[in-house]
C-alpha cells in the first residue's frame, strides 16, 4: 500500500511544499469565499475545514470533476507500485478551497481503503489580500 501525502497550501506564501513528481492539484478556478460578498463576511474568517466552507467550494461546477481527476491519478500511481505519493493541492492562500479539496480527497481515498496523511501547510497562516474583491 502506498504511502500518500496531501498537502494543501497557498501559492501566495512562497512557500510551497517541495516533493518529487506531486499529483498537483490546482483549485484556483474554484468560487472562493473572500471574493465573494456574499458570503465573505460569515466564511472568510473560517477555513475549509468548517463544513460550510467545504460546502460552498465543493458547489462550485467542476470541483467533483477536479476530485474524481486526482483520484484517479492517485490511484493510478498506487497501482503502479509507487511507495510514497505526494499530492499538493494549492489556491491562493492555502486556507478554503485547497483545504476543502485536500480535505475531500482524503475522505474520498479513506473509503477507497487507503490511509492518507494530510497537511495543512498555510491553514493558520494570516489571510492574504484578495486579488479579485471589491
Amino acid at each position: 500500500m502506498a504511502g500518500i501525502l496531501i498537502s494543501s497550501y497557498g501559492t501566495g506564501h512562497d512557500d510551497d511544499p517541495v516533493a518529487p513528481d506531486p499529483v498537483v492539484v490546482d483549485t484556483t478556478g474554484l468560487h472562493n469565499p473572500p471574493d465573494d460578498p456574499a458570503v465573505r463576511a460569515t466564511l472568510t474568517q473560517l477555513t475549509g475545514q468548517h463544513p460550510d466552507v467545504a460546502a460552498y467550494v465543493l458547489a462550485t461546477p467542476g470541483a467533483h470533476d477536479l476530485i474524481t481527476a486526482a483520484l484517479d491519478r492517485i490511484e493510478r500511481r498506487a497501482r503502479l507500485g509507487e511507495l510514497y505519493i505526494h499530492v499538493h493541492v494549492h489556491c491562493y492562500g492555502g486556507r478554503h478551497r485547497s483545504v476543502a479539496i485536500a480535505e475531500q480527497l482524503a475522505a474520498e481515498l479513506r473509503r477507497r481503503d487507503h490511509y492518507p496523511f494530510v497537511a495543512h501547510r498555510h491553514i493558520d497562516w494570516p489571510l492574504l489580500p484578495s486579488r479579485t474583491a471589491s
